[in-house]
């Protein structure tokens, strides 16, 4: 399964946790630059969008739901903190995306 991560400059332990729940790809981008913007087009492969509320502001945040909508990809919006990504994923079945 592919994760895009958006927000954060650094995950931390997040892509180390993630791998081990059978995530074999992670892209991620900060969000911060507005050049960032050009790269909110998820590879066709993508089974996930995370956004990591605590870096980004309310229009990039509008503007990958509208993306992941239009791609029907799912989306999770959460703290950059493993405790709050993982109570948000355990509303989705990882198997069945991936």
């Amino acid at each position: 399964m592919s994760v895009m991560l958006i927000g954060a400059d650094h995950l931390g332990g997040i892509g180390k946790k993630l791998q081990k729940m059978g995530v074999h790809s992670i892209e991620h981008v900060t969000g911060r630059n507005v050049s960032d913007r050009k790269k909110f087009k998820c590879p066709l492969s993508t089974a996930l969008i995370v956004v990591f509320i605590d870096y980004i502001n309310h229009a990039t945040a509008k503007n990958i739901k509208a993306m992941a909508k239009s791609q029907g990809v799912p989306l999770i919006f959460a703290n950059r903190s493993w405790s709050s990504l993982q109570d948000k994923m355990a509303d989705f079945n990882l198997k069945e995306l991936g």
